[in-house]
């Protein structure tokens, strides 16, 4: 049966009389639900708290536990989506950069097929990306700078136009060029080949879209898998026949991954500022403790070594 519309104070007599969690603070659990909603927050974040068998809250749970775990993940989404963001922003410009060093500023050229890798396979992707191309370039009027370009030298370069495509369009885009403009752009990731470079980006696309969505990030886990690395050996990640349990589909495959995409520096200063959000929230909520939280993460109790082993 369908589940039925319950005002604030009667999602709030549930939560308290039938499922046992304690609600220290009526207004302000009323404000919460008013601010996320109840199936953002109390069926985002339940999961921790709450007997999967009896669905009754356990060991004394308060809403300020599931609220404390949504403003964790509210922040680790801002702190992944800011890294995603450098990425992305390298990546457009290595991309329009490789490419425009061989095909020069001609808005024709990245409409020709015939300047990607124009296999068998990869000829209605190839179409359907230029198809979004020549619509960006020739008639979306969203973009003041591009239809600058468009009417004034009726030709928008690439390095113009592809800060209007998405995380995912510039995935696709690397990801249907000839190998040699892959190895070119892939050089720039001294540790990181053509083909992992497109898978990183391909599930890194996933976890963009989880952030920018507001969905849960923190026990997120994807379809497709990251590429396996020297860290997850070095780490000493158990394998569950021949995959790692740690670093493939979960958040921390994401850590990874920016450990060899972004420059020593800014995963340094990431790492710090995740540290000191997890440190926050166990400052905020004692229901989950910190060995619990990293396995729901995806996360080994050793991830803070990730920058002690070279690459």
């Amino acid at each position: 049966m369908a589940k039925p519309f319950l005002t604030y104070e009667q999602q709030l007599e549930k939560l308290r009389n039938e499922k046992n969690l304690i609600i220290n603070n009526l207004d302000a659990a009323k404000e919460a639900l008013k601010s996320i909603g109840y199936f953002s927050l109390i069926g985002g974040y339940k999961t921790p708290f709450i007997n999967s068998m009896t669905r009754i809250y356990q060991n004394n749970a308060s809403f300020n536990d599931i609220l404390a775990l949504y403003h964790f993940d509210l922040a680790l989404r801002e702190l992944i989506f800011k890294y995603l963001c450098k990425i992305e922003c390298r990546m457009r410009q290595l991309v329009s950069y490789h490419f425009c060093a061989i095909h020069g500023e001609q808005q024709s050229a990245y409409l020709d097929p015939h300047n990607y890798n124009l296999s068998r396979k990869n000829t209605n992707d190839i179409n359907r990306l230029i198809n979004i191309l020549n619509y960006q370039a020739n008639k979306n009027p969203d973009h003041a700078y591009v239809v600058h370009q468009r009417n004034v030298y009726h030709n928008v370069p690439l390095w113009v136009l592809i800060n209007t495509l998405t995380y995912g369009q510039i995935s696709k885009l690397y990801t249907l060029l000839p190998f040699q403009m892959q190895s070119s752009i892939s050089k720039n990731f001294p540790h990181v080949k053509e083909k992992p470079l497109e898978q990183y980006l391909k599930v890194l696309t996933l976890f963009r879209n989880v952030c920018a969505h507001n969905e849960r990030l923190f026990s997120f886990r994807t379809q497709i898998d990251f590429p396996d690395t020297k860290l997850h050996d070095k780490l000493s990640i158990p394998q569950k026949g021949t995959q790692y349990i740690c670093g493939k589909k979960d958040l921390f495959g994401a850590v990874i991954a920016f450990r060899y995409l972004l420059p020593a520096d800014s995963f340094l200063d990431f790492k710090r500022s995740l540290i000191k959000l997890l440190h926050t929230y166990h400052k905020q909520s004692s229901q989950l403790d910190e060995p619990t939280l990293l396995v729901m993460m995806g996360f080994p109790s050793n991830w803070t070594s990730i920058t002690r082993y070279s690459l």
